[in-house]
């Protein structure tokens, strides 16, 4: 066998092994090998390399009734660390962890710069974070920026809320810090970080909805982005025809109705003052307002309609909806359920988001520890289907 094709069987059987060790870990070179139905010796020679770059340690033995107790191997999720980051309109979000998730720490900044300041403060940001990193075999090895907006070929293609479509975030950032920059679509992230760190579904709709609404999808344990990148912009489907004008062009459009911010601006006309809170509006539904109820009613209609398409559109195994209004009042996910009158919602699966905000941020890890590995799947929640 030519020797480069020997090189590319060893490139391929290490990184099965190493992604076998992350994800099913702490486990024995003998399993290992049953489990990849490779040999012993394949499987000590690839584990030693591993050992030997840090990315795999040996962390004690395991309990049998006979024989030599095998030596167990774990992955070091500590040999590299990410840094991730929600680049939202109104707020910036940052998250260190090691490759596993693990916070080392977190904050987050009001985000009221525009395109010339924006780089200047993401690099102040990202040079602290740094200083935090604790000592590892090769520190930081990937940043994600999580945008709210259309995002394609690591470029920010149309951002509705805020100005990014001029800058070069991930070169610039990249020069700067000669670490790789990741530049992805906040649902994606969000969706990526719920079947990642909680939900381990083949086919999941993750519903995001802070400033705009962004859809991610997975599709046979994929992510799905369309041909340009476009795929889950579902805020820009149309649910009014010659409705409420949208940033994008359109009139009407999903964003327009449920959106936090379309939501505060309803209730600010209904009140009569300007109310920029999604806390207040809720707080006021608690204690029975009748404006707020009014919107609040007006989500759970609107957000049937969406669910309805998606159901019919994709009938995923669970849609998650991450949106204030669902995490503070989960009794709006039964109104919504009890809006939908297709005789196809009885097989529709949905709840609220676990993870929140968080969602983003370790879709973000999973994307740097991903590329850093070279592995295909990383999947640290149970197993669903």
């Amino acid at each position: 066998m030519p020797a480069a094709s020997q090189e590319l069987i060893r490139n391929i059987n290490n990184n099965l092994i190493l992604e076998s060790i992350l994800n099913y870990g702490p486990i024995s070179r003998a399993d290992l090998s049953k489990k990849l139905n490779l040999t012993k010796a394949t499987i000590s020679a690839i584990v030693q390399d591993l050992i030997d770059h840090s990315l795999v340690v040996e962390i004690g033995s395991k309990d049998t009734h006979v024989g030599r107790k095998p030596i167990l191997l774990c992955f070091n999720q500590k040999c590299a660390y990410a840094i991730s980051i929600d680049l939202n309109a109104e707020y910036i979000a940052v998250y260190l962890s090691d490759l596993k998730g693990e916070k080392i720490y977190s904050s987050r900044y009001k985000n009221n710069l525009d395109s010339a300041t924006l780089l200047e403060k993401l690099k102040a940001i990202i040079k602290h974070i740094i200083t935090l990193v604790p000592d590892s075999k090769y520190g930081v090895v990937g940043i994600t920026i999580g945008i709210h907006g259309i995002t394609f070929n690591n470029e920010v293609i149309f951002t509705p809320y805020y100005n990014l479509t001029e800058l070069d975030i991930a070169s610039d950032l990249n020069k700067t810090f000669n670490i790789p920059v990741y530049i992805e679509n906040e649902a994606n992230l969000s969706v990526i970080g719920e079947k990642t760190f909680f939900n381990d579904y083949s086919n999941i709709v993750n519903i995001s909805i802070h400033t705009g609404v962004g859809l991610g999808l997975i599709i046979d344990n994929k992510l799905y982005t369309g041909y340009s990148g476009f795929a889950g912009e579902f805020g820009h489907s149309i649910v009014v025809p010659n409705g409420k004008p949208c940033p994008c062009g359109n009139n009407g459009c999903l964003e327009q109705y449920v959106s936090e911010t379309s939501l505060l601006r309803h209730y600010s006309q209904l009140k009569g003052s300007e109310i920029k809170d999604i806390d207040v509006l809720i707080s006021d539904y608690l204690y029975g307002d009748i404006e707020a109820n009014q919107v609040i009613k007006s989500f759970i209609n609107y957000m049937s309609i969406a669910v309805n398409n998606i159901l019919t559109t994709f009938n995923p195994h669970i849609i998650i909806i991450n949106s204030a209004i669902t995490t503070y009042l989960p009794n709006i996910i039964e109104k919504i359920k009890n809006s939908m009158n297709s005789r196809m919602s009885k097989y529709i699966n949905i709840v609220p988001t676990t993870l929140q905000n968080n969602s983003i941020l370790l879709g973000g890890v999973y994307i740097v520890s991903k590329n850093f590995l070279k592995i295909d799947n990383f999947v640290l929640s149970s197993k669903y289907d």
